[in-house]
């Protein structure tokens, strides 16, 4: 028995379009990087949700400086699950009303966290993370999901990078039909 996968797929690269420049976006004024880092969201969207929250965890990964993880949990049956993310592996489950996604999801409000071991419950899927920020994907009422940024640096976060994120999830949701 051989070792080797079958390379047997054919891919039609014509289908393939790729906008990514790679370019690093300057962090200094944090509205204008924010505001750049949603247009090049805009321009790596497509009519997936699946490659839409991936493109969107590869964007934020790549540019937003000193974070370790970045990614989606998704609502299934008022259970958290790992979604698309960049970073270590992580929890697959969480609760709602447990850590900081779960208690967004259930406040369906953004949660900013200076220093997680101060979060009452914090769950802690990298023991390297320091500070967090979590917004709830609400779309039609419904709590579809969380993004979750985590930090290896105490008070990583400020209003600005939750202010800039929740209008990338907007723009994401206002483009894309997550059906789990």
């Amino acid at each position: 028995m051989s070792n080797k996968l079958p390379l047997d797929v054919k891919l039609d690269y014509s289908l393939l379009h790729m906008s990514y420049g790679a370019e690093k976006i300057n962090y200094a004024n944090k509205t204008e990087f924010y505001k750049k880092l949603n247009e090049e969201l805009v321009h790596n969207l497509d009519k997936h949700w699946f490659t839409n929250l991936s493109q969107f965890s590869a964007l934020v990964f790549d540019q937003l400086p000193d974070i370790n993880w970045v990614g989606f949990y998704l609502n299934v049956s008022e259970e958290l699950i790992l979604g698309p993310f960049q970073g270590k592996p992580a929890c697959m489950k969480i609760a709602f009303g447990r850590g900081v996604c779960g208690t967004s999801a259930a406040k369906r409000e953004a949660i900013l966290v200076d220093d997680v071991d101060s979060f009452p419950g914090h769950i802690a899927c990298d023991s390297a993370s320091r500070s967090e920020i979590v917004i709830p994907l609400i779309q039609g009422g419904k709590v579809l999901g969380v993004l979750d940024v985590d930090s290896p640096s105490l008070k990583r976060f400020t209003q600005e990078d939750v202010a800039g994120l929740k209008v990338m999830t907007e723009t994401l949701l206002k483009t894309t039909q997550i059906t789990l």
